[in-house]
């Protein structure tokens, strides 16, 4: 999904539509932020496609590029996870909610202090952060978001997890310097997932 500006582009349109899809299936308030990671990641590609557009470098699209993939997502998504479980699956989640809200502070840092810049390589876009310590913040970011929905205790959510995981693998294998772009739009598309969820959250099932 990250090989050309075409790419994102329908990846992204087609991903978002579900995500204003799941939205709109909504029976409870709390169910939202998680109906709505579709949608968000849908976004995200088509940031990433004008990236592609302007040849990288440091400009608007790829901080706002960065900001969605590192410090908001590293929230969001544990955030979201711990909005749509039953109050009694929460305790769990507080490991994978801490780690996303400490990530993300220190990825918000890095933003703010050192410039993002995005690098067109072949059929990937790099994207190059002067962060201390890049491997904490990586472990902490896959606990937060993969970790999340593994311990959500859902059928559907797990198995986004897996895919979420599986891919993080395969990208760390295939992409290493493009790790986050290939890993994000991996994630974006097996966000679809989140469409049967919704679907299958009848409102007693949301009690």
């Amino acid at each position: 999904m990250c090989w050309s500006a075409t790419a994102d582009l329908v990846a992204g349109a087609g991903i978002a539509c579900i995500g204003v899809a799941c939205v709109a299936r909504v029976h409870r308030i709390g169910d939202l932020p998680l109906a709505a990671l579709p949608l968000l990641l849908g976004a995200h590609q088509l940031v990433e496609a004008r990236v592609w557009q302007v040849q990288g470098g440091t400009g608007p699209a790829t901080v706002a590029w960065a900001v969605i993939a590192l410090p908001l997502l590293a929230v969001w998504v544990p955030v979201a996870v711990f909005c749509a479980v039953p109050r009694q699956a929460r305790a769990r989640l507080a490991i994978p909610l801490a780690c996303g809200v400490a990530t993300a502070a220190v990825l918000t840092y890095g933003i703010v202090t050192s410039p993002v810049r995005a690098e067109i390589r072949g059929h990937t876009v790099g994207y190059a952060i002067g962060l201390p310590h890049a491997a904490v913040l990586v472990a902490g970011y896959l606990l937060a978001t993969i970790g999340a929905l593994l311990l959500s205790g859902d059928d559907w959510l797990r198995e986004f997890g897996l895919l979420a995981a599986v891919g993080a693998l395969v990208c760390w294998a295939l992409w290493r310097l493009e790790f986050v772009s290939t890993w994000c739009a991996f994630a974006a598309v097996c966000s679809v997932v989140v469409f049967g969820w919704v679907v299958r959250r009848r409102p007693r099932d949301s009690r």
